[in-house]
């Protein structure tokens, strides 16, 4: 018998919480929320998480049997604590073994851009334009720049749990250094705060993303040049996943992904640094939003 599908994304500022009817997104049982209060530290975070839980069993009046997190890092698989977190408070934690322990269930874990990549394929825009497709590569481009892979279905996290991290692969000198400790990462240079840096040092002023794709749109010389840019290295730096991975399908999200010129100056690039004549794999917009998150966390169990 179906049971419903129970999820959790843990974020840097809100931990919400989701109970699906086991047919998919439609109807929700329950949505809920409470603030993670991540200053308070990591058993406060695991608190906060027995908090959410009991509040989506009395709301429900169902027992989970098994509940998906999404989590701002990884498990490593070895060593089963978290990394890579830039909520600070879980690196080194074993956050997992933490959980089953206080809310005495099972629980499953994958980072945030999986869960994004999982719930755009089984409910999202790869279902409706794509249901065929085997391999997707979602990507969020954000305030950072992060990816996922999923196959046939299922999230595939890679011997380290790293794999979809494309965000640190080098891609240009010009990015600078990195908090991961290299330079030249594809974060640092195509990210949303990394386009904004890359405007303010053409023109001296400090805008928002949002304001340049304007200005982009008006024929604004420093615009222009700022997305070209970020559509070529955006190119670039995708034609080493596609040449790897050659994925079914790619599917955008976070704010820089809202820039209409990636879906067809960015894959113009693409099509120069691929190897290969042409590029056929279509590179496709979100369609579930900021709930990606949250389902994609249901999806891990269901």
């Amino acid at each position: 018998m179906n049971q419903p599908l129970w999820g959790i994304d843990l974020g840097g500022t809100k931990i919400e919480g989701v109970i699906l009817q086991p047919e998919g997104i439609s109807n929700p049982i329950v949505r809920t929320r409470v603030d993670t209060e991540s200053f308070k530290g990591y058993d406060h975070i695991i608190n906060q998480i027995v908090k959410l839980v009991e509040k989506m069993k009395e709301q429900s009046g169902l027992q989970p049997g098994k509940i998906g997190f999404g989590t701002p890092g990884v498990l490593d698989p070895i060593l089963q604590t978290m990394k890579n977190c830039n909520s600070t408070a879980l690196n080194g934690m074993p956050l997992k073994k933490d959980l089953e322990e206080k809310i005495n269930v099972p629980v499953v874990l994958a980072n945030d851009a999986n869960c994004f990549a999982l719930a755009e394929t089984r409910w999202g825009a790869v279902k409706e334009k794509c249901p065929d497709a085997q391999i997707v590569f979602g990507i969020i481009m954000g305030t950072g720049v992060g990816g996922g892979i999923v196959i046939n279905n299922q999230v595939w996290n890679g011997k380290h749990g790293i794999a979809g991290e494309w965000g640190h692969n080098f891609l240009d000198e010009s990015g600078g250094n990195c908090y991961c400790g290299k330079t030249g990462c594809v974060e640092t240079v195509i990210s949303g705060p990394a386009t904004e840096r890359y405007y303010e040092k053409l023109t001296g002023e400090k805008i928002k993303l949002k304001e340049i794709s304007k200005r982009y749109t008006e024929d604004d010389a420093a615009a222009k040049q700022t997305i070209e840019r970020l559509c070529d290295f955006f190119g670039k730096a995708v034609s080493v996943v596609v040449d790897v991975l050659d994925p079914d399908v790619i599917v955008i999200g976070g704010g820089v992904g809202n820039i209409d010129a990636l879906y067809i100056d960015g894959v113009e690039a693409l099509k120069k640094y691929i190897f290969n004549n042409r590029v056929d794999v279509p590179i496709l917009k979100p369609i579930l939003g900021d709930s990606a998150g949250v389902f994609g966390a249901a999806a891990l169990v269901g």
